[in-house]
């Protein structure tokens, strides 16, 4: 028989949308509905229309209704988890004025960049909001738009992200949380507000943007009967503040002030990701200081190029993406779509070291090499701005979660053991995002604490890797072109 009570947790990623069925008591997950999304433009440009994801999380719900079984009357909550950074800007009715800017959109980087200059510098910066304007943050965006299309800007009645965007749909309230706000870069992780000088730099008026919930377990709101109709929920159920997608991993893992502490992540996804849940409050110009869902930190890097770019390079190789071997002299920086970590957006894809002995396969290793490097050294990175010395061995032998859908690849987890000489371990549920959200959304039901539910649930058990002897060489070898490469290559204006 299905449970009684049921949460849905709901994961609004760049390229689709899940609504995970988990039962509130076990946390067993019932089913999951699914629902794609289109992501349009060329160059830097990466955009969706923010109704699109509405559309997509009506469709997963209804699939995951139908692949449950659940009746709608056992559903006690909902809580959304989305992709970070997204700029949506809507009209007084609540309508998307344009297509949102995604976090992967590149353009902005000139004017992230004259952001940066007009605070006085980085650390200025991440003095404030913990993290200095790139192309992906939302500030940097807003500031395209208002150069770029200022009757757009003009005309805007509200700011959103892009989970804020679905939570209001849902609830009839205009709420975030200081996860997923802390990634804009107009809020202050050091107040725990919206920071007004910044405001006014960036011209936004206060009353656009959302108001800032205790946390993304706080109850937003209800159901509206308007979305309750569209869902086909039952109208009143608690609607969870949400989060980003990346702290909504960190709840569905179990990091957090009820948790782990200071445990290392590597998510492998269109982006390579790695964070940790701290006490710390970080202040580092290579890393996004995020605040946690749970009143913690999440200190983050992110690269723009993992699991999609390294497939583009088997993709013209003409090689299945597992059939790759370590790149010998070959090294490989895949960095097609820019990057972020480190911050290079006009970068594109470096391929140096070529013999005649070199193979297709080592070639694609080489992809894999370069990928990575750059993450696992955003990784030391961040460790040492949580206070932690990467090459301590307590801190070493911290097992590295790996997550994302590269988790899943067996050469992924190969190279990042080789790379990083570390103990592996790979949860069993693939649907972390859309875990802690459902956790955040039992939470918004009970008032309890979303990192000791997620912690208590029977979620599957981990496959635990030991560690390997590290290749150095490999390691070396990357880091080394990484480092010397001159501005022409990789569009930097200094060394890496």
């Amino acid at each position: 028989m299905p449970p009684h009570e049921v949460v849905i947790g709901v994961d609004s990623s760049t390229q689709s949308t899940k609504a995970a069925f988990v039962d509130a008591a076990t946390g067993r997950l019932l089913a999951v509905g699914r629902a794609p999304h289109v992501v349009t433009g060329e160059g830097g440009a990466r955009e969706t229309d923010p109704e699109v994801w509405w559309q997509a999380l009506r469709d997963a719900v209804a699939a995951g209704l139908k692949e449950s079984g659940v009746a709608a009357t056992g559903i006690t909550g909902i809580a959304v988890a989305g992709q970070q950074h997204g700029l949506v800007v809507l009209d007084g009715a609540g309508r998307p004025l344009r297509p949102a800017l995604l976090w992967n959109d590149t353009r902005s980087a000139p004017q992230a960049t004259a952001l940066t200059a007009a605070l006085g510098g980085a650390d200025a910066w991440t003095a404030r909001t913990g993290s200095v304007p790139v192309a992906s943050m939302t500030a940097s965006k807003w500031q395209w738009l208002r150069e770029n299309e200022p009757e757009t800007a003009a005309a805007t009645a509200a700011i959103r992200l892009p989970h804020d965007f679905l939570t209001e749909r849902l609830s009839g309230r205009a709420v975030t949380d200081p996860g997923d706000a802390s990634g804009t870069c107009w809020y202050s992780t050091a107040t725990g507000s919206y920071d007004p000088e910044l405001l006014a730099l960036l011209a936004i008026d206060p009353a656009l943007l959302p108001e800032v919930a205790a946390s993304g377990a706080a109850r937003a709101g209800s159901l509206t009967a308007e979305a309750a109709e569209a869902l086909g929920l039952p109208a009143g159920i608690a609607v969870a503040a949400g989060t980003g997608d990346n702290m909504s991993a960190a709840i569905g893992l179990g990091l957090g002030g009820a948790g782990l502490l200071d445990h290392p992540v590597l998510s492998l996804g269109t982006s390579g990701t790695v964070f940790t849940a701290s006490r710390a409050r970080p202040a580092s110009p290579a890393l996004a200081g995020f605040a946690a869902a749970d009143g913690t930190y999440l200190p983050l890097a992110c690269t723009l190029n993992c699991t999609l770019a390294v497939d583009k390079v088997a993709a013209l190789l003409g090689l299945d993406r597992n059939d790759a071997t370590p790149g010998g002299e070959a090294v490989l920086l895949p960095y097609l779509d820019g990057e972020r970590t480190p911050d290079l957006p006009t970068s594109a894809g470096l391929l140096t070291g070529l013999r005649h002995d070199t193979t297709p396969q080592q070639l694609l290793g080489a992809a894999y090499e370069g990928a990575v490097v750059t993450v696992l050294r955003a990784l030391d990175e961040l460790l040492r701005a949580c206070g932690l010395d990467p090459d301590d061995p307590e801190v070493a032998n911290r097992p590295l979660r790996l997550i994302g859908g590269g988790a899943q690849g067996r050469v992924w987890v190969e190279t990042v053991r080789r790379l990083s000489g570390r103990p592996v371990t790979v949860p069993s549920s693939g649907e972390l995002v859309a875990l802690g959200a459902a956790a955040l959304a039992a939470a918004a039901a009970t008032g309890a604490d979303p990192v000791a539910i997620a912690t208590g649930w029977d979620t599957g058990e981990e496959t635990c890797l030991e560690a390997v002897e590290r290749d150095l060489a490999a390691w070396e070898r990357v880091g080394s072109v990484l480092e010397r490469a001159a501005a022409p290559l990789l569009g930097a204006d200094r060394p890496i």
